[in-house]
């Protein structure tokens, strides 16, 4: 019986998905998995502490998407700890715009955009992505993210921009403990999804002046910095995923909107169209 084991990964997690013909797909979760930010040994230690493989099938091939997959040397080297994990030869690994293209645009053309721990843009034609705007990463880039999300909410916290309400709803979210929050960041793994996790704040407190101020001006330097840099987003649609998209969609709606561009879809995660999209190679 023909079965593919598809991944979906970005910093923070990773969904998986066991694909059969003619069963029902099986999901499991394990956290991030992007060769950027971890090592080899990393990446392994997730496989054999995380992922729940208490399947008695005989794969036939592993579709891996990640952030962090961009570069052939990268995807080599999951490719290779796929490979040695798994003891399978068939192998694809791709980077996590080919997912979101493949995912929401099918065989259109569409501006695609990741809005999620980072974020990450192309141009896709409808089989390759054909542009893409660099991507600094967390330190120097991610514009729109969680990132540059939750570094906002940090600085306004600490610079004391916030008024008394944020102020307090911050300290009960993360507490008061500038030293500590400082500590992480620096000293501790994954400060990209530390950072990320300061949006909880604006999550929770719509509406707030303050809130909204820094959810359109971090969406606007997206729009400003990438999805206005590509001379097709004029005249093709826009496609948006990843856990901010979805979050602060009504932000995007009004802003594609403001600069007179087509808003195609907005979904939260890539592996839905994903799922239907490999379905056809077990037919």
């Amino acid at each position: 019986m023909p079965s593919l084991l598809l991944a979906e990964s970005g910093s923070t997690k990773t969904d998986w998905c066991l694909l059969q013909k003619g069963k029902k797909p099986v999901h499991f979760k394990t956290s991030g998995i992007n060769p950027y930010l971890q090592k080899h040994e990393e990446i392994t230690s997730v496989l054999e502490h995380e992922l729940e493989w208490n399947f008695k099938v005989q794969l036939d091939a592993i579709a891996f998407y990640g952030a962090g997959a961009g570069q052939d040397t990268k995807k080599e080297e999951l490719a290779f700890i796929l490979r040695q994990y798994f003891g399978i030869k068939k192998i694809d690994v791709q980077c996590d715009m080919m997912a979101a293209a493949r995912s929401m645009c099918g065989e259109n053309k569409g501006i695609v955009s990741i809005l999620g721990t980072g974020s990450n843009s192309c141009y896709y034609d409808g089989k390759k992505i054909k542009s893409r705007q660099v991507s600094l990463g967390y330190i120097a880039g991610d514009e729109g993210s969680g990132n540059a999300l939750g570094k906002k909410v940090l600085q306004y916290y600490a610079y004391h921009t916030f008024d008394a309400e944020l102020k307090a709803a911050f300290e009960q979210l993360f507490g008061d403990d500038i030293g500590m929050i400082v500590n992480k960041l620096y000293k501790e793994p994954f400060p990209n999804r530390y950072l990320a996790s300061f949006v909880n704040l604006l999550k929770e407190n719509r509406g707030h002046f303050m809130v909204e101020n820094i959810i359109e001006d971090c969406l606007g330097d997206f729009f400003y910095q990438h999805i206005q840099k590509y001379r097709e987003s004029w005249k093709l649609p826009l496609y948006f995923t990843g856990s901010v998209s979805y979050e602060f969609k009504d932000v995007i709606a009004a802003l594609c909107d403001q600069y007179e561009l087509e808003l195609g879809n907005i979904e939260k995660a890539p592996l839905d169209g994903l799922i239907d999209y490999h379905k056809k190679q077990l037919q």
